[in-house]
């Protein structure tokens, strides 16, 4: 909206959060409807060996951006493995979900839900968990922020 301040959100000041218990999934939102973006960006941290469930946004496309650490990614029939600086690009409507290969490092990625439809919200309901430094730092080297 014309005029509107812009939106400063600082990496030590955000949480993550589990959007159901027991969940080995983290995501942290960095930007989303409350800031003002139909267009939400999500930190997600996966656990060592963690999972999402398999899950579908019949109206939103997901981008996976890897920052560090191995996975697997099942969409529809399709299996591929990721690495770093990898791009991961998930149609609207796909069944899909992704694995954490590593048992001892967590996977992190930028991931950007366009549309939002409500995922941030979804999020944001979820139990609040702190982030760690090592997942502070990921981001601001994925930033190029030393």
């Amino acid at each position: 909206m014309p005029g509107e301040p812009p939106v400063v959100r600082h990496l030590e000041d955000l949480s993550a959060s589990l959007i159901a218990p027991g969940d080995n999934v983290r995501l942290c939102t960095l930007a989303g409807p409350e800031q003002g973006s139909d267009t939400s960006v999500f930190l997600e941290i996966w656990d060592p060996g963690g999972s999402q469930p398999l899950n579908s946004h019949p109206d939103s496309a997901e981008i996976f951006i890897v920052l560090s650490g191995t996975a697997r990614a099942h969409s529809d029939h399709h299996t591929t493995d990721l690495t770093p600086g990898d791009i991961l690009i998930l149609q609207p409507g796909s069944e899909h979900r992704i694995i954490n290969t590593s048992p001892t490092t967590p996977l992190h990625t930028l991931t950007i839900m366009s549309n939002d439809n409500g995922f941030a919200a979804l999020v944001s309901r979820g139990t609040s968990v702190p982030l760690s430094t090592d997942d502070i730092q990921t981001l601001a080297t994925g930033f190029g922020i030393s």
